[in-house]
């Protein structure tokens, strides 16, 4: 196996899932034997981690037009002392800068990964500035073909997810009062318009209001939805049956004290949270947009309705919640295809990864 020399540019300094899409994969890369650095800005949480895990990180400002032009010159020479085959960039603002450069500096691969599901505008920095894309799920790249870029030139490489060690006891049901006998619909997403939570709630009311039983439990912050949130569970009085735990860090605790998990997403680019969900054995609902129906198979483990059908997701909902014996059938499904299959774990990435890259290399002659 050839070992490769790669750069991840990322021009965000917060950190989402975006940023810990890269953070995995380095340490997937580096653990298959490639050398791996990073180019972020000098207050990047993710430069952070990353020079905590023992990473290089190269440093620079990257944003407005003085920093564009010090920047293309600056990882120009960083990209000729370095020597790497590969310069991997991910947001459009470091694509633009770091590209640039590799162009400049003639680094044999550049590759941009489209990370998110809202429309493409530009193609420049998907086909005038790197040679090839890769995308987090096939949806995303079917959208990019459909804007022109040549399908040889993208491919798919699904984001991967941590697997936790099994939870024996969760906390959840002790924290919130719940007896063991309760039904638990829970959501785990940042707190965001297009991540459906009314939706959610709505869908879900006609069936609590004839099961005293079920709870719905919501897991993640963000405002201003949460607060709007917050006062619509208390406009319609359900304060005691729907919950709102704000953000945690015990997400594997949570999910452990769920019976199902559904998303009423409106946009997802792949839905990881799904995975993470089916690895914990709960059966899953979820909204047929983006690449959600990528992460879980329809029927088998779980459900996919339809965006803005309301009957449908109550329907789907309503099935999962009274019958116990189809929970755990779809629940074993979905955890044997996450952790038996290992379809999304961060060794297949690096492998896919790896392989996309070489095929490239190959293909430019490098």
């Amino acid at each position: 196996m050839r070992s490769l020399r790669i750069v991840h540019s990322e021009a965000a300094t917060s950190f989402g899932g975006q940023e810990g899409r890269i953070f995995k994969e380095m340490h997937a890369m580096r653990e298959r034997g490639h050398e791996v650095e990073a180019i972020c800005q000098p207050d990047a949480q993710l430069a952070t981690r990353l020079a905590a895990a023992g990473f290089a990180v190269h440093t620079l400002p990257m944003d407005g037009v003085p920093n564009y032009i010090k920047g293309v010159l600056s990882i120009r020479s960083l990209l000729r002392r370095g020597r790497y085959d590969v310069l991997n960039t991910h947001s459009r603002r470091d694509t633009v800068i770091a590209a640039a450069a590799g162009r400049l500096a003639g680094t044999p691969l550049i590759v941009r990964t489209r990370h998110l599901a809202s429309r493409v505008g530009s193609l420049w920095s998907y086909t005038g500035l790197p040679h090839c894309v890769i995308t987090v799920s096939d949806h995303v790249r079917r959208h990019l073909m459909e804007r022109g870029v040549p399908a040889a030139r993208i491919a798919t490489v699904y984001s991967p997810i941590a697997l936790p060690p099994p939870v024996e006891h969760s906390t959840l049901r002790d924290e919130l009062g719940l007896a063991d006998s309760d039904v638990v619909v829970g959501c785990v997403a940042v707190m965001r318009a297009t991540k459906g939570h009314r939706e959610l709630i709505d869908a879900m009311l006609p069936l609590m209001r004839t099961r005293p039983h079920l709870h719905l439990v919501f897991v993640g912050g963000g405002s201003p939805v949460f607060e709007q949130t917050q006062a619509y569970i208390a406009e319609l009085g359900m304060q005691g049956r729907i919950h709102l735990m704000g953000m945690r860090r015990d997400v594997p605790n949570l999910l452990a004290g769920f019976d199902i998990f559904a998303l009423a997403t409106r946009q997802e680019a792949s839905g990881t949270v799904y995975v993470e969900a089916q690895a914990s054995g709960l059966p899953v609902v979820g909204t047929d947009v983006g690449g959600v129906s990528e992460m879980m198979r329809a029927g088998q483990t779980g459900f996919l309705v339809p965006l803005d059908d309301r009957e449908a997701l109550s329907a789907a909902l309503e099935r999962l919640i009274d019958d116990p014996e189809l929970r755990r059938s779809m629940g074993r499904a979905g955890r044997d295809m996450v952790r038996g299959e290992g379809m999304f774990s961060p060794e297949r990435l690096a492998e896919r990864t790896e392989e996309v890259y070489l095929r490239w290399l190959q293909e430019r002659g490098k």
